[in-house]
């Protein structure tokens, strides 16, 4: 059950891209977008506050005109830094196997 507990949260469409892209440090949205490629920019809005209300990000707002909005990894989200490397390993392992290495 503690797997369908995780999976609700970084199971959805875009959300582990979401966090494996705040793995390289704070970053706007606009950065967090365009790093995702075919998203649609809603989803991306939805997910970060998904991810936020869960624990695993922080978004820090600063009063600048326009307004500044800066999303982090929290502790909670660093947590999930092995797991991340360890899916990269294995896509990496399947794109080797998939060219006959």
């Amino acid at each position: 059950m503690e797997l369908a507990r995780a999976l609700q949260v970084i199971g959805r469409k875009w959300a582990l891209l979401i966090v494996e892209q705040l793995l390289d440090g704070p970053q706007r949205f606009t950065a967090i977008y365009r790093a995702l490629g075919d998203a649609n920019p809603k989803m991306v809005t939805a997910r970060l506050r998904e991810l936020e209300a869960a624990g695993l990000i922080s978004r820090t707002t600063y009063a600048e005109v326009p307004p500044r909005v800066v999303y982090t990894l929290t502790k909670r989200g660093q947590e999930l830094r092995p797991a991340i490397e360890a899916l990269r390993r294995f896509g990496s392992g399947r794109r080797a196997a998939a060219r006959g290495l």
